[in-house]
């Protein structure tokens, strides 16, 4: 029980056990949860003047977590999102802290109380159809590699999946129709919080993937690199970064944008908004839990809001000439 006194049992607890085992979050959020620690734990050592296993629950006081924010603000130059994602984990802490240990309930409270600050919100960036056309036909498909890119794109833009998402995604979790013309594929695609999704995919999407996958083990994750290794996300990051840097001389716009698979993802959601889908199933597309956050995509798409204002246009109207000015007797009597 006396080892409970020290904050590296009750950190190894709450990634270990809580997060995964409790909550089944998912292993992108332990890692997020474990960045923050990283951050923390030698910055709150540092001013207490001990080594890191040395540090006790209380030595995690609200004003070390109040100086540890100001030092990500002002020292790692990190924005407010980030600075409030870094909160968001120490609250969580707290918070499994006070369900374990009733002696730190006025602790978790005050550490609570370190409020959020209020970010601004930036336009979401999304590509229009030409731009993603040039991004698709960048790949050189004359060659394996180049097909693979194109593949991986294409699958990008058409399920609107994350590059974790991506990165992750086996053979099995393809589905393919038998009769293409009367059904449609479906890939399973597991997304945050390990909440599972099926996406359909268009005929050209699934014919590239059964030319990729074709002679495979089920197994095996559809994307490989060129060591036949799966490719990570931050892989998948850098393959669409490369495409879209050879697009900017055509393209300057893609400079401003800097797209990344989550542009890609951005870009499918605003495209079926303008297909006329419905919102709800964007959201269920995408894989978001609040439909509040698919909303977003509905106030940032400008030729839509241009095309539903010209719809309440008012037309300009002649003004009427002065009854003096009319020498046209009958006009005048039938505009009275």
């Amino acid at each position: 029980m006396k080892t409970q006194i020290f904050l590296s049992s009750w950190i190894k607890r709450f990634l270990l056990e809580y997060l995964i085992s409790t909550k089944n979050l998912s292993r992108n959020t332990q890692q997020s949860y474990r960045d923050t620690f990283k951050l923390c734990l030698p910055f709150v050592a540092k001013k207490a003047r001990k080594q890191i296993e040395q540090l006790t629950i209380d030595e995690i006081s609200p004003t070390a977590i109040k100086d540890f924010l100001t030092s990500l603000e002002t020292k790692r130059k990190c924005g407010l999102t980030t600075r409030n994602q870094r909160l968001a984990a120490i609250h969580a802490f707290a918070n499994f802290i006070s369900l374990n240990s009733p002696e730190h309930v006025e602790w978790c409270r005050q550490i609570k109380q370190i409020p959020f600050k209020k970010a601004k919100k930036t336009l979401i960036t999304y590509l229009e159809k030409p731009e993603m056309d040039a991004l698709l036909n960048a790949p050189n498909r004359s060659i394996y590699q180049g097909r693979r890119d194109y593949a991986l794109l294409l699958f990008l833009y058409n399920t609107g999946a994350r590059a974790d998402e991506t990165a992750q995604l086996t053979i099995m979790d393809l589905e393919i129709a038998n009769a293409p013309k009367r059904d449609f594929s479906t890939v399973l695609i597991k997304g945050k919080g390990n909440k599972l999704r099926r996406c359909p995919l268009w005929q050209n999407t699934t014919t590239e993937l059964l030319t990729l996958t074709g002679g495979r083990p089920k197994t095996e994750h559809v994307f490989l690199n060129r060591c036949g290794q799966p490719l990570t996300r931050f892989g998948i990051h850098t393959l669409v970064k490369k495409y879209a840097k050879q697009l900017i001389k055509d393209y300057p716009a893609l400079e401003k944008k800097r797209v990344s698979p989550h542009i890609i993802r951005h870009t499918t959601a605003t495209h079926l908004l303008r297909a006329g889908v419905d919102i709800n199933t964007i959201r269920a597309w995408l894989g978001h839990v609040s439909i509040n956050t698919t909303n977003i995509y509905a106030e940032v798409d400008l030729e839509m809001k241009a095309k539903a204002l010209a719809h309440c246009e008012i037309a300009p109207t002649k003004q009427k000439k002065s009854w003096r000015e009319d020498n046209n007797l009958m006009s005048f009597l039938e505009a009275l």
